[in-house]
C-alpha cells in the first residue's frame, strides 16, 4: 500500500480548487459541535472543495499568520489567498450556500466567463469584497 505524504498548508491553500478550513480547538465547545457538520459539508461536497482541519494549538505558526484569534473559525482559500472568513457557528445549510458560491465561481474562472456578468474574475480577498463599489 502506498503511504500519504503529508502536504504543508501553504501547498494545499495554494490549490486552484478552493479548500474550506476549520480553525478550531479540542478545548472549545462550540468547536466540538461544529465538527460534526464540517463532516457532513466535507461528504457532500466530495471532490469539488478540499475540506480541512487545523487545531490551533497545534499550528500556532498558522493560526497567528492567519490571526485566529476566535474559535470556531472558518475561512475558504484559494491560490493561497483567503476568499472568504467567518467565526462562529454555521449549519451545514448555511456552508454549502457560501461554499457553493466559491465552487460556481471556481469553475466560472476554469472556462471563459459569461458577457454581461459585472463579477470580477478573480476575487482577491474577502475584506476587498467588502468595500467593493
Amino acid at each position: 500500500m502506498s503511504s500519504k505524504k503529508k502536504l504543508k498548508f501553504k501547498d494545499i491553500i495554494n490549490s486552484k480548487k478552493p479548500v474550506l478550513v476549520d480553525f478550531y480547538a479540542t478545548w472549545c465547545g462550540p468547536c466540538q459541535a461544529l465538527s460534526p457538520v464540517i463532516g457532513e459539508v466535507k461528504k457532500e461536497l466530495g471532490t469539488k472543495m478540499k475540506v480541512i482541519k487545523i487545531d490551533v494549538d497545534k499550528k500556532k505558526s498558522i493560526s497567528n499568520k492567519y490571526k485566529i484569534r476566535t474559535l470556531p473559525t472558518l475561512a475558504i482559500f484559494q491560490n493561497g489567498e483567503i476568499l472568504w472568513r467567518a467565526s462562529g457557528m454555521k449549519t451545514k445549510t448555511e456552508l454549502l450556500n457560501i461554499t457553493s458560491r466559491f465552487i460556481d465561481n471556481s469553475s466560472q474562472a476554469a472556462t471563459t466567463s459569461k458577457e454581461g456578468t459585472n463579477e470580477p474574475k478573480k476575487q482577491t480577498s474577502w475584506f476587498g469584497r467588502l468595500f467593493k463599489k
